[in-house]
């Protein structure tokens, strides 16, 4: 069997994402910059969908549990013409924990404590703040949702987990996709010839 193709849409922007605050597992909501980028995701997705022979109605749509990811996955939907809430949830696409560095921005992480963000920082993959998550278990999880998707499928879910699911399939490393920038308002599309991103 084919691998699946994999049409990947971050969430779009929120006041957090705007102040450089990190998430994790906080339930924030877009922004009026991040509506629209949902938007936008929809009518790029149209195109790839009609580009690749998929009928936009037909193909599965899954998102992260967390609202800006299930708000993009709605508008986007509505961009399609398509029923907005008929899409399935997975836990495993949520975002990746940030433990007690959620809502702080890095200079305030950094000036809390400068020992161990420079440890963080020299090994992103494999090193948590306090009652978070490292990337390596991301990995572990997105690639446990890989290998459980039987097609083609439409993704709403966040950075991290686009940063993990590129390790997971080889598209990038752990040193090349840490610092990775994954744009809003984007459609990445995972292949069996490759990872290209459509904006």
């Amino acid at each position: 069997m084919p691998a699946p193709v994999i049409y990947y849409i971050r969430h779009g922007e929120t006041a957090w994402n705007a102040d450089g605050r990190l998430q994790g597992a906080q339930d924030t909501a877009l922004n009026e910059l991040g509506r629209r980028q949902a938007m936008r995701s929809g009518q790029i997705l149209a195109g790839l969908l009609a580009r690749d022979g998929r009928d936009k109605a037909q193909i599965p749509y899954l998102s992260s549990p967390l609202l800006r990811a299930r708000t993009t996955m709605e508008l986007m939907r509505g961009a399609l013409n398509l029923q907005p809430e008929d899409y399935a949830t997975d836990d495993r696409l949520r975002e990746i924990g940030y433990g007690q560095w959620e809502g702080s921005t890095l200079a305030e992480m950094q000036a809390a404590d400068p020992a161990f963000f420079a440890k963080r920082l020299a090994d992103k993959w494999r090193v948590a703040p306090e009652g978070g998550e490292t990337y390596e278990a991301v990995q572990r999880r997105m690639r446990d949702w890989y290998d459980s998707v039987r097609g083609d499928t439409v993704v709403v879910a966040h950075g991290g987990t686009a940063r993990a699911l590129m390790v997971s399939l080889g598209f990038e490393t752990p040193e090349s996709a840490s610092d990775l920038p994954i744009a809003q308002g984007a459609v990445y599309v995972f292949g069996s010839g490759g990872l290209k991103k459509y904006s």
